[in-house]
């Protein structure tokens, strides 16, 4: 793109104005420290030029957006036309409790919702299973039934507002009690929008909430991707998550990595299914993590469009361009904020979030000021939302498309994060593929050694963080902490027991039986889920089914 005669001459311009103008200024102003890094530990350059992107071929590279390869954005028009889906995060206690939250927050210009789930839920217990003792609705909301489904969504326009769940091990489990849900509501499949997590390869490479081998995991996810073709056109049936790689300790190249590996690896599972790609791989989702170095995320979100388009294009086939385009969503990173001067964590979360919608996110989380100390508090989360709805209104950011497209610093990180991404992707192949690096410890231990140089850096004052090693006072907190109904533990229990009352024991028995039997063999196991879930059988004998079959997994140990 660059003449080269013109690269030459400003490599000489270059060279004399660090030997004259650049030397005259650090003689009297030295620069802060001798290194400047980014959040991933990666050394920023004091200036950059086109001859950091000397390389650099427009068409092939950036291209136009809503053109592959996707480098500024998949939609022509992006913010301009449609603002990015304003999905916040949401559940505590009780269904009744998460519900109203869920209301307010759509009362309050939210556009979609986005569902957690407690502990027990995740794990696949019921709540008044032994295993599940302590931790009812403490990092969401308990759902051990279709009743509890029931009344978690009762009053949402489910036909309208789409809605993305945090569930991963019983993610097929949980999305049929969300499917027959809706279907009491009159809602039919084909007409539900949304987004299942779903992403059980990053459990087993940071977030560690597996319940089940690989192997069976796999099929399950495969199975409601190929469920959600037939019967929910809308749907997205995984979200392939790098937010919890990011939150684990990673670097944004490893986030990168790590995550569209995985998402490669659901490709090559679906396609050993017999689904063609360009059936299945339109509804793929992706989930990021918005941390703190506000180029470098930018540039990740650039690099990821860039490297699936390829990939989807070149090593998978796929002939219709939907099936190329990486559609995300975004979180601000939970692991940045902290517990002192819990306020600054509305600074924090506002410039994450303004490196999301640069980045050209799909759909955007903000944390609350208060998620260091709680779940978060109905005033806390207001100001989140609050802070993407300045960004969309008042910061005049989404009036042009990819806005620092062709700054040469975002260009040669966008380059660079590429390039880190395919060395991780040899290296995997090298392992033997995805599984095997699993089993040997390879994701793992790669984040653990990030962690921990990113806390040596704070520790020894490389890196600052505000209200932590640098500016610090002792003030109390004072900012409102979110209280749970002290006797919503009593009324889920009571719930649970009535439906145990009330249901068809004999329908199902006879149900479970039928599961049980397809998980035993080659049957897509999601319609029989359905049956089970709609016979008011809970999460925890449903998962007790599946546990009798595919077992128990057990994380080896790498020591």
């Amino acid at each position: 793109m660059y003449d080269r005669h013109k690269l030459e001459q400003l490599r000489q311009e270059l060279k004399a104005w660090e030997e004259t103008v650049l030397r005259e200024s650090l003689s009297r102003l030295p620069e802060r420290q001798p290194e400047f890094l980014t959040t991933s530990s990666q050394t920023v350059d004091r200036l950059y030029t086109p001859l950091d992107v000397s390389e650099l071929d427009y068409p092939a590279d950036l291209g136009l957006p809503g053109e592959y390869p996707y480098t500024r954005g998949i939609h022509p028009t992006l913010h301009r036309s449609r603002l990015w889906t304003m999905r916040m995060f949401a559940g505590f206690g009780t269904a009744e409790e998460t519900n109203q939250r869920f209301k307010y927050l759509l009362g309050q210009g939210q556009t979609g919702l986005s569902i957690a789930f407690d502990l027990p839920t995740l794990m696949g217990y019921d709540t008044d299973d032994p295993e599940a003792l302590g931790e009812f609705g403490k990092c969401g909301v308990a759902v051990s039934s279709l009743k509890d489904m029931e009344v978690l969504l009762e009053g949402i326009p489910l036909e309208k507002v789409s809605s993305s769940m945090t569930i991963n091990s019983p993610a097929a489990i949980i999305w049929a009690m969300y499917i027959a849900a809706a279907e009491k509501q009159g809602v039919r499949p084909s007409q539900l929008r949304g987004t299942i997590q779903n992403d059980i390869l990053k459990e087993y490479i940071a977030q560690k909430e597996f319940i089940f081998p690989p192997e069976p995991s796999m099929r399950l996810v495969v199975d409601t991707i190929e469920y959600g073709v037939s019967a929910l056109p809308q749907w997205n049936p995984v979200s392939i998550s790098g937010y919890h790689i990011r939150e684990a300790g990673s670097t944004a190249a490893q986030e990168l990595a790590f995550t569209l590996a995985d998402g490669m690896e659901y490709v090559r599972w679906c396609l050993r299914r017999g689904l063609a790609v360009d059936d299945f791989a339109q509804r793929l989702s992706f989930f990021f993590n918005a941390h703190n170095d506000f180029f470098e995320e930018i540039a990740k979100y650039r690099a990821a469009r860039r490297i699936w388009a390829r990939e989807m294009r070149h090593s998978f086939s796929a002939q219709q361009p939907r099936s190329w385009l990486m559609r995300f969503h975004t979180q601000t990173a939970g692991v940045s904020l902290t517990s002192q001067q819990p306020e600054n964590n509305i600074v924090r979360v506002a410039l994450q979030a303004l490196a999301a919608v640069l980045g050209g996110t799909q759909s955007l989380h903000t944390n609350s000021m208060d998620e260091a100390l709680a779940l978060p508090s109905q005033h806390a989360v207001t100001v989140a939302l609050r802070t993407q709805q300045i960004i969309a209104e008042e910061s005049g950011v989404v009036n042009t498309v990819d806005p620092l497209g062709g700054s040469f610093f975002v260009e040669a990180q966008t380059d660079r994060l590429e390039a880190e991404a395919y060395a991780y992707f040899r290296r995997i192949d090298e392992l033997g593929g995805l599984l095997p690096a699993i089993e040997k410890g390879f994701f793992q231990s790669e984040i653990a050694d990030a962690a921990y140089r990113y806390q040596r850096e704070i520790d020894q004052d490389i890196r600052r963080i505000v209200g932590v090693n640098a500016y610090q006072d002792n003030k109390p907190v004072t900012i409102p902490i979110l209280e749970m109904d002290p006797h919503g533990y009593q009324r889920q229990l009571a719930r649970l027991e009535q439906v145990r009352i009330e249901r068809d024991s004999a329908a199902v028995g006879q149900a479970l039986d039928r599961l049980r039997i397809a998980c035993q063999g080659t049957e897509n196991t999601m319609p029989f889920i359905l049956s089970a879930v709609q016979a008011y059988a809970t999460l925890g004998e449903i998962v007790g089914v599946l546990r009798e079959v595919f077992g128990v997994y057990y994380e080896p140990n790498w020591i």
